[in-house]
């Protein structure tokens, strides 16, 4: 490939990198997973000839959605191996990703956990379809099936994902506002006012990937969240602090003990009340929540 041709491949390559990053981050939820897809793809855009190449957004999406799927099916043996429950990578998102309803639902904890239940080409086909609205035909050339089988498994999935999804649409002032009463709870420790901000049937996630204590299973039910969240924080001789932040275009928690990052809470909200947390202390998961990463549906 001649300068001027691997000039262009890169600047078409850098225009759309974030909008690649999301789509890798949505099908892997893992943001250095993302990133070697992202190489992967680098690799094999520069030895593409452009001239041939009608729309070369979409070729990009494809190459990336390829190598994508093939990362998630090899990750499937990582995970069957981690240790306790498997989390998102999170990330320090910019208002601008919270602002698009769309995407900070499609990157938020709890969909990134509803999208795990797919299988890799059903994950595949509802992030290109619902989030990025890519047509039938060019998923069909990315996953190397025929239309018409896309149109089935997009259905599918989509009524999966739509089983699993909260009835209603929460806004982020909701949100906010039962983090802070859950920020304040968390710093005082009070049982009973933590029964007050947890729905009934919220349940509690915990990723320590073996590193860090968490709990291995999801505790159901707000007395047995309340009990193990106050005896885990009652246990802690460092002093807790709790700052609220942006993590996936969603308001969450960042929790520090003794001046220290010691996890982020990422929640779902319903009816005024915590339904959900997921609280990630893999400390190999928490490299992306000091500077922000730029996501894109366009």
């Amino acid at each position: 490939m001649s300068d001027q041709a691997t000039d262009l491949a890169t600047e078409t390559f850098v225009a759309h990198r974030n909008l690649l990053f999301t789509v890798a981050y949505e099908m892997l939820g893992s943001a250095a997973d993302a990133e070697d897809v992202l190489q992967e793809t680098w690799l094999r855009w520069v030895k593409v000839d452009l001239e041939q190449v009608r729309d070369q957004r979409a070729y990009l999406v494809r190459i990336t959605t390829r190598q994508a799927l093939n990362r998630l099916r090899a990750m499937s043996r990582r995970r069957e191996a981690y240790v306790g429950q498997w989390l998102p990578e999170p990330l320090l998102t910019a208002p601008d990703v919270a602002d698009d309803v769309e995407l900070a639902e499609s990157v938020s904890m709890a969909m990134m956990l509803i999208l795990e239940t797919l299988s890799p080409t059903e994950r595949a086909v509802f992030v290109l379809r619902e989030a990025f609205d890519v047509g039938y035909d060019e998923i069909a050339a990315a996953v190397d099936k025929s239309p018409a089988a896309v149109r089935q498994i997009a259905h599918r999935a989509r009524r999966h994902v739509d089983a699993r999804r909260p009835r209603q649409v929460v806004s982020q002032g909701e949100t906010r506002a039962a983090l802070e009463s859950f920020r304040r709870v968390l710093e005082t420790g009070n049982p009973q006012d933590l029964l007050d901000v947890l729905a009934p049937e919220v349940v509690l996630m915990g990723d320590g990937g073996g590193v860090k204590r968490a709990a291995l299973r999801p505790i159901i039910g707000a007395e047995k969240v309340a009990r193990f969240m106050i005896g885990g924080l009652g246990k802690e001789k460092s002093p807790i602090t709790v700052a609220p932040t942006m993590i996936n275009g969603n308001p969450a928690l960042l929790v520090h003990l003794d001046g220290e990052l010691d996890g982020i809470m990422a929640v779902r909200v319903e009816d005024a009340r915590i339904s959900g947390i997921y609280y990630v202390r893999n400390p190999e998961k928490l490299s992306r929540v000091a500077s922000e990463t730029p996501l894109t549906l366009g």
